[in-house]
């Protein structure tokens, strides 16, 4: 009798292990640096685009989220020494990313834009930016275009920890302007107090060598199992409405793109 209530308490456990793999909780990376697609409110909590769209996600795969607060740089490298299991935080699907981890479908995809003083003048060439001081978050595909393309046209390049250092820069006349994302700089940046004076200048720039495929979430090289759940888990909240619900809550337009 021992023997029986023996096995089947192994036979139970053995069945009850792809709940408990199922209920492991998914820690996800972000740098809450970025709004409105993440920061902190004033209690200290996360708040923005990002955040909910992670926790619908979770919610979808019937997982618990734990936010991993990383500067965007050490993102990456936090993701390879499985302190994290997934990056959502505004990340751009690109080549050489790529080389280092898996990505998932895009979540939404904007344009990048260059602001500078209002009335400022910078035609399609971009001559106009020569000797100009512009600053990029450290790390960042901003980064890598402003070293590559805007560099060689004379700007001074000046990478910073974070978007919202820049911003501070920019504002103080420390700064000439600020490449980056078109909507992080229009709810962060040119919508505040300190925006004003400020607007979008120059082209936009959607080179897919630098901007990739849009916005994806990263996950190690390797682990399908997490990139098919995460994906699965993108189409059916794109499907049943939560994604709409959120972008409405932070966008006046469709951020997912085409």
């Amino acid at each position: 009798m021992k023997k029986l209530v023996l096995l089947g308490a192994l036979a139970l456990s053995v069945l009850s292990l792809p709940t408990f793999a199922d209920e492991k909780p998914l820690k996800i990376g972000i740098e809450a640096a970025y709004p409105p697609f993440a920061s902190k409110a004033p209690d200290g909590s996360i708040v923005g685009f990002d955040y909910d769209i992670g926790n619908a996600l979770c919610a979808e795969m019937k997982v618990k989220c734990v936010w991993v607060e990383q500067e965007f740089d050490g993102l990456i490298p936090a993701l390879k020494v499985r302190k994290i299991d997934a990056i959502l935080s505004s990340m751009s699907i690109t080549d050489d990313r790529k080389k280092s981890v898996d990505f998932t479908n895009k979540y939404y995809n904007t344009p990048a834009r260059l602001v500078m003083k209002e009335g400022t003048v910078v035609s399609d060439n971009l001559s106009e930016l020569k000797g100009k001081k512009i600053g990029v978050q450290r790390g960042s595909i901003h980064n890598r275009f402003a070293e590559e393309v805007l560099k060689p046209l004379g700007a001074e390049i000046k990478p910073y920890g974070s978007q919202n250092e820049i911003y501070l820069d920019v504002a103080a006349g420390r700064l000439d302007g600020t490449v980056a994302d078109a909507t992080l700089l229009q709810d962060g940046f040119l919508k505040t107090d300190s925006g004003k004076g400020f607007a979008f200048v120059g082209p936009q720039f959607t080179d897919e060598k630098y901007f990739g495929d849009g916005i994806g979430i990263a996950v190690r090289k390797g682990d399908k199992a997490e990139l098919d759940k995460i994906n699965a888990a993108i189409v059916a909240i794109r499907a049943n409405g939560t994604y709409k619900q959120i972008e409405d809550k932070y966008f006046d337009f469709d951020i997912y793109g085409k």
